[in-house]
């Protein structure tokens, strides 16, 4: 077999440091190599910058499989034992549907609609359980 029907090298995806925050933007498909990498990234990032929060933007993600369900479930639960909370934003009203059908919970997730609303629910841990107020409302 040749070379030439094997997959390009996937890039890493990018891990940007705000204040105490780990943002992820998410864009097109997540391969298995790429999300252990990235599993792995979004870990060691936690441990060495003492972040206290990771968001991932999965605005840019037109489906959410079982797999990538269980991958943002993972960032999550290993986030949480690094004292870090994880916030999902940007999810698309049919990808909020399909996960719902496919009875993927996603264990200590929290949704945000967009990275802004992210960012304030993790900038305020007493409102970390509420919904972030939405704009035109108060």
């Amino acid at each position: 077999m040749t070379d030439e029907f094997s997959r390009p090298p996937v890039a890493p995806v990018p891990v940007l440091r705000l204040g105490d925050v780990l943002l992820v933007t998410l864009q097109g498909d997540l391969h298995d190599s790429t999300a252990e990498q990235l599993q792995q990234d979004i870990t060691e990032r936690i441990g060495s910058s003492g972040a206290t929060g990771v968001v991932i933007d999965i605005s840019g993600i037109e489906i959410v499989d079982s797999f990538l369900g269980r991958v943002l479930a993972e960032i999550a639960a290993k986030a949480g034992l690094l004292a870090a909370r994880t916030v999902v934003a940007g999810m698309r009203p049919a990808v909020a549907i399909t996960l719902v059908e496919m009875g993927l919970t996603l264990p200590g997730l929290r949704t945000a609609l967009n990275t802004e609303a992210a960012l304030h629910l993790l900038g305020d841990p007493a409102r970390s359980r509420s919904a972030v107020p939405r704009p035109g409302r108060r």
